[in-house]
């Protein structure tokens, strides 16, 4: 069995592109251009004629389709070297944008609060293996309730503001160094 993958990793480079799909970002980055581009499928037109026509029928007309569009494009341009962490560091502030939202939502602790808190730390769960001892650490035990509230509180007002300062330094700072990968 050696000598079989010995002879086509010499010919293919089989560890090397193993260790690219590997890698977790250049493959979250491949379904991200599978998502985005299946979901643009709807709406574009493979024509001479109507192409044009269709890309901008999305990027005005269609609900959100300037942002499944955008997000399409920015993962497949943003992504190369030497920006790869450019990249990175501003997907991170959009998860913290969006955790700030869903912290933030909690902080009233009404109905729409609690149910809203309840479901969003009930998504991990369906991760086989870590999605229960995931769901107990986001809501500080197996129910929602005063450790919940709590730690979505610590989240709001301290980690997500600290950490949010620190990608944006960062991603500034790499934008500085190494300019931006193309026209937004």
């Amino acid at each position: 069995m050696s000598k079989v993958y010995d002879w086509f990793e010499e010919r293919l480079e089989i560890q090397a592109i193993a260790d690219d799909i590997s890698s977790g970002i250049t493959f979250t980055l491949f379904l991200v251009q599978v998502a985005t581009g299946f979901a643009m499928t709807f709406y574009y037109r493979p024509t001479v004629a109507e192409a044009f026509a269709s890309v901008q029928y999305l990027m005005t007309d269609v609900n959100f389709g300037w942002l499944i569009r955008s997000i399409h494009r920015w993962s497949a341009s943003g992504f190369k070297r030497p920006r790869e962490l450019t990249w990175v560091s501003g997907v991170i502030m959009a998860v913290c944008t969006v955790s700030f939202g869903v912290t933030g939502y909690s902080l009233p602790w009404d109905q729409i609060g609690y149910w809203a808190v309840k479901i969003v730390t009930g998504v991990p769960e369906a991760i086989p293996g870590i999605g229960a001892p995931l769901v107990e650490l986001l809501r500080g035990g197996v129910g929602v309730g005063q450790a919940t509230l709590t730690r979505f509180y610590s989240l709001h007002t301290f980690v997500l503001p600290l950490a949010t300062a620190v990608f944006m330094l960062m991603h500034f700072l790499m934008i500085r160094k190494q300019g931006i990968s193309g026209p937004l």
